[in-house]
């Protein structure tokens, strides 16, 4: 895959105070990178500046290749994306929104905003006025027009705030569908972790304005804790007493339950001696992190932006 979006040594002060400092990170066609981080984390102002709306103290950003110092129009002629509450017209319809939108890029012929009209879902109604849309309709809209231009590389910050279960899962869709199926890099950042699991390819964690790493969200998921295994058994505490030798790896008991930090190899061993001596097993389950427990983890557990 190719890296359509580079970010080196970026550092941003406000005052006395280095809101980012020293970040590095890519982002790749085809891929949907999550961007997270708690409260003044620097997250934010990051997006800024890759967006072009502030400028970095020191340090550089790369869209397709051209530099936002050197090149600035034509690095931003690839980008495209939502930053906070876009304004639209809302006397006119969503169609007329995204036209004079798309002027401001030149001729883009209208086969091109039907296609982006239609990849997000809005033929049915984009002729109707944008006073009438709901937050969910509207965000479709905004998201045709930062896609009229065929942009390569997408950056949404927060886009998933006061959608619905349903919208959410819509906006998910569409943006999986332009990463993996359009090759479109998107950076996305957004609060809500668990729909970031379901949403990215790999994220990357920001705190105190630096970064902490960028991972798969696999990789985040399957490390950390270690595997743990919760086996289901008909009395605990005799359980407890057959697994001696494994004492330091019980991370937790409760009635009928046993939670394990252990090897994968270690399962068929613990199954066989608890079965020996004749405690009921009634089911054995590996226990998967979650993207929110990597992160409470790495972060200490910060408020999220």
């Amino acid at each position: 895959m190719e890296e359509l979006l580079t970010i080196n040594h970026l550092i941003k002060t406000f005052g006395k105070r280095r809101v980012v400092d020293d970040v590095s990170f890519s982002v790749q066609s085809g891929e949907v990178f999550g961007f997270l981080g708690p409260n003044g984390a620097g997250k934010t102002t990051t997006i800024k500046m890759v967006m072009g709306f502030l400028f970095p103290d020191s340090g550089d950003i790369s869209i397709c290749g051209y530099s936002l110092k050197n090149k600035y129009e034509k690095a931003m002629a690839h980008i495209g994306g939502i930053v906070e509450n876009p304004e639209m017209f809302k006397e006119f319809s969503g169609r007329k929104n995204i036209e004079m939108y798309a002027r401001i890029h030149g001729h883009i012929e209208k086969k091109r905003i039907d296609e982006v009209i239609d990849l997000v879902g809005m033929s049915a109604r984009a002729n109707e006025k944008v006073k009438k849309y709901s937050l969910g309709m509207k965000q479709r809209i905004c998201l045709a027009q930062s896609l009229v231009h065929s942009p390569r590389v997408l950056i949404l910050d927060e886009p998933t705030n006061g959608l619905d279960p349903a919208g959410i899962k819509e906006l998910r869709e569409i943006l999986k569908k332009l990463a993996h199926e359009k090759g479109i890099a998107v950076l996305v950042s957004s609060h809500q972790l668990s729909e970031m699991q379901l949403m990215c390819d790999r994220v990357g964690i920001i705190d105190h304005g630096q970064l902490l790493g960028t991972k798969s969200v696999h990789e985040l998921t399957q490390s950390s804790q270690g595997e743990r295994y919760r086996f289901r058994v008909g009395d605990t505490e005799k359980a407890k007493s057959l697994l001696q030798e494994y004492q330091d790896k019980i991370c937790e008991t409760a009635e009928h339950i046993l939670i394990m930090q252990i090897a994968e190899e270690e399962v068929p061993a613990i199954t066989a001696l608890l079965a020996g001596a004749g405690v009921p097993i009634y089911g054995i389950e590996k226990i998967e992190q979650s993207l929110e427990d990597a992160f409470m983890n790495i972060t200490g557990g910060g408020n999220i932006e």
